[in-house]
C-alpha cells in the first residue's frame, strides 16, 4: 500500500503501509479521497511510551485477527441490521514511524488523522499505548474545537510528571493544551488515586460503576456529554484482568465486558467523532481473551454509529 510520507530521522519513512488481515475483513482503503468509506480504521504499533509491561505495539495485528471470529452475513447480535447495510467502514493499515524515535510517530499520527477528518471521515484508531491519544487529540481539536471526552480506563493518565513521551501523561498534556472540553468530559471505570479537589473530571471509579451498573453510567454520560462532539477513548485495562488479562498495566476489580460493551452501545444519540480502542497486549493474553474483547468493543461502536446515522 502506498501512502504519504513524514520526514524521521534521516530519512522519510511512509505515513502509513501494508499489513495482513484487515479489522473484520473489511476492504482496504488506499485513496481516502476517492473512497465512500465514512469510517476508516488504523493501526498505530508503538508502545515506546510504557511504564509498564511493553507489548501493545502488537495490539493492531491481535485485535484485528480475532476479529474475524465475529464476521458472518446478517445481524450482530444484539443489533438488527447488517453494519454494511448503513455503513462503509474500511482498514488502512498501519501508521508507520521510526522504532526508537518516538516523535516520528507523533507527526506521522497527527498527520494520518488530520487527512482523514480532511475528507470528512472519521477515524476508529487501534492501539498501541495510550501515548496514542494525544496525537489524535491535536488534530480532532483543529478540526473541532475542544472535544468532550469519554475515557475509559483504570487510572486517569493525567499525571504530570514522567517522559515527554509516557502513556500515563497524555490526558495532562490534553488539558494543558486545551484539546478536551473537561466540562463535558468524563472518566470511566478509575481506579487508581487522584487528586480529587479541583480535579477537572467527573470521574465514575470501578466501585461506583460496579454498584450502579451500565444504565447509571449511560444516564451519566448522556447528562455530562450533552450534545457536544464526542470522542471515545478506552484503555482496556478499564475491564478487569479476568476480562483483559493481556495489557501491560492490569488492575484488579474493573468492568466486566458485559457491562463495558451495554456502555458503548448506549452511547447511541451523542455526536461521536472518533474512538480509539488502546493497551492490548497479547503477548500476555490467554486464548485471544483481550484481543476479542476489544474486536467486540469497537465493532459496537461502529454500530452506535450506523444507529445514530439511521436516525439521522
Amino acid at each position: 500500500m502506498s501512502g504519504s510520507s513524514k520526514s524521521g530521522g534521516d530519512a522519510d519513512i511512509p505515513l502509513y503501509g501494508a499489513f495482513g488481515t484487515t479489522f473484520m475483513q473489511l476492504p482496504i482503503v488506499q485513496d481516502l479521497a476517492n473512497s465512500d468509506a465514512e469510517v476508516v480504521v488504523s493501526g498505530v504499533p508503538f508502545d515506546l511510551a510504557t511504564t509498564g509491561r511493553a507489548g501493545s505495539r502488537f495490539g493492531p495485528q491481535g485485535v484485528r485477527e480475532a476479529s474475524v471470529n465475529m464476521v458472518w452475513e446478517g445481524a450482530r447480535w444484539p443489533w438488527s441490521f447488517a453494519l454494511n447495510d448503513h455503513l462503509k467502514v474500511a482498514d488502512i493499515g498501519n501508521v508507520f514511524f521510526t522504532h526508537g524515535e518516538p516523535q516520528t510517530l507523533v507527526d506521522n499520527l497527527q498527520a494520518h488523522i488530520t487527512n482523514i477528518l480532511n475528507v470528512d471521515k472519521s477515524p476508529l484508531t487501534i492501539g498501541g499505548d495510550h501515548f496514542i491519544t494525544l496525537p489524535i487529540l491535536r488534530s480532532i481539536a483543529k478540526k473541532h474545537g475542544p472535544v468532550a471526552l469519554i475515557h475509559f480506563d483504570a487510572h486517569t493518565d493525567t499525571y504530570s510528571g514522567g517522559s515527554k513521551y509516557d502513556h500515563g501523561t497524555f490526558l495532562h498534556h490534553a488539558v494543558e493544551e486545551g484539546l478536551v472540553d473537561t466540562e463535558h468530559s468524563l472518566q470511566i471505570g478509575i481506579r487508581t488515586n487522584y487528586t480529587q479537589e479541583g480535579y477537572p473530571f467527573e470521574v465514575l471509579d470501578a466501585a461506583w460503576v460496579g454498584d450502579h451498573g451500565p444504565k447509571g453510567v449511560l444516564e451519566k454520560i448522556h447528562e455530562r456529554v450533552g450534545n457536544k462532539k464526542a470522542y471515545v477513548t478506552f484503555d482496556i485495562d478499564a475491564l478487569d484482568p479476568a476480562f483483559a488479562p493481556g495489557t501491560g498495566t492490569p488492575v484488579a476489580a474493573g468492568m466486566t465486558i458485559d457491562c463495558a460493551s451495554k456502555v458503548i452501545r448506549g452511547l447511541q444519540g451523542l455526536n461521536l467523532i472518533g474512538m480509539d480502542l488502546v493497551e492490548v497486549a497479547p503477548a500476555y493474553d490467554h486464548a485471544e481473551i483481550t484481543s476479542l474483547a476489544g474486536a467486540a468493543l469497537a465493532l459496537d461502536y461502529l454500530y452506535v454509529l450506523a444507529a445514530n446515522k439511521q436516525k439521522g
